[in-house]
């Protein structure tokens, strides 16, 4: 059985397919301003990621590359890549389909962990207590009643796309690869 994708000259096509440089590093510059947009609107956060001050957290999914210092005021920055990384995050998932799959299963990717263990840890309550407050962001802009009427839409859409997911069928390719969050980790002499 034949069990290539019908859409793997695209996937082929995207490898091949390099953005530029500053591009690249103008969308990193924005996701680093994004979190820590996030970060600054939970202060138990900060206090979490300060105590971690100066340490790398290199992420990985497929060709996206990250390096991110942890400030002394608990936020990020982009890391110079001559700083080597206290903890690697690569998500096992490459296919965008099936990460989205999984995220709106309700379920985290599958993400490989190495290195320092206390980040890890951290992380792992930043990733399960921070959330973005977008109503709270809208209502700055366009007030309280536009706000709430767009975030209750997003959530009623967030909810079909889930309940649309959890009644597909289960691609055949993807059985293959797991669904189920597959963390592994590597333990790191504290310092």
């Amino acid at each position: 059985m034949n069990k290539t994708s019908p859409f793997s000259f695209l996937e082929s096509f995207a490898k091949h397919l390099q953005p530029p440089t500053w591009l690249v590093a103008e969308g990193q510059q924005r996701l680093v301003l994004f979190l820590n947009h996030v970060l600054m609107q939970e202060k138990e956060a900060q206090t979490r990621l300060a105590r971690k001050k100066g340490s790398v957290i290199h992420v990985r999914w497929g060709a996206f590359a990250l390096d991110l210092l942890i400030t002394p005021a608990g936020l990020t920055d982009r890391a110079p890549s001559t700083l080597p990384a206290d903890l690697t995050l690569s998500v096992a998932m490459e296919a965008p389909w099936l990460v989205a799959q999984s995220v709106l299963e309700g379920k985290a990717p599958p993400v490989k962990i190495e290195g320092d263990v206390q980040l890890a840890a951290e992380l792992g309550w930043l990733a399960d207590n921070l959330r973005w407050d977008v109503e709270e962001d809208l209502s700055r802009i366009l007030g309280d009643v536009p706000a709430h009427a767009i975030a209750g839409a997003g959530q009623r859409l967030l909810a079909a796309l889930r309940d649309f997911v959890a009644r597909a069928p289960r691609s055949p390719f993807a059985a293959g690869s797991s669904t189920t969050p597959a963390t592994t980790r590597t333990n790191k002499a504290a310092t």
